[in-house]
């Protein structure tokens, strides 16, 4: 069964899935409970090529890093951060007018680090990129403390 994840962050300012952020991307996130994975789409937009009619590379990378944030959340009920993000880029991402789909799923917990790996698949369900990352969970407290900027 699929659902959609509704968005923890109280501000809804994310670049990736804040609703309030007027130059962002407003991603909607869901979580297929039979695969036991998260999942989004995006349709990119042109001014975010790269070389040629390729995705930027960065936004690749930020659309996988968002992925595992959720899929963290979803898989712990708390807050984690990257601790470690590693990419592939196997195939290059073209903007096309296509939507391209981008899949996570924890691979292993060890104490508060989950694992996890995400793809970023073509319409025609090539995968262009995989990435896996280690996140960081966080007490309630600490995560305030971070994203308000306290030491």
């Amino acid at each position: 069964m699929k659902k959609e994840i509704q968005n923890p962050f109280s501000d809804n300012n994310c670049f990736f899935c804040g609703s309030e952020n007027q130059f962002g991307l407003k991603l909607k996130f869901f979580w297929d409970e039979e695969k036991k994975e998260t999942y989004t789409e995006y349709l990119p937009d042109q001014h975010f090529i790269g070389q040629g009619n390729i995705l930027h590379g960065a936004i690749q990378m930020g659309l996988l890093d968002e992925i595992m944030g959720w899929n963290s959340y979803v898989f712990t009920q708390e807050m984690a951060v990257t601790s470690v993000l590693n990419i592939k880029f196997l195939h290059p991402t073209y903007i096309c007018g296509e939507k391209i789909n981008i899949t996570c799923r924890v691979t292993s917990r060890e104490g508060s680090k989950i694992n996890m790996k995400a793809t970023l698949s073509n319409i025609e369900g090539v995968v262009c990129t995989i990435a896996t990352g280690t996140y960081h969970i966080l007490a309630p407290n600490k995560y305030k403390d971070l994203i308000h900027g306290k030491r």
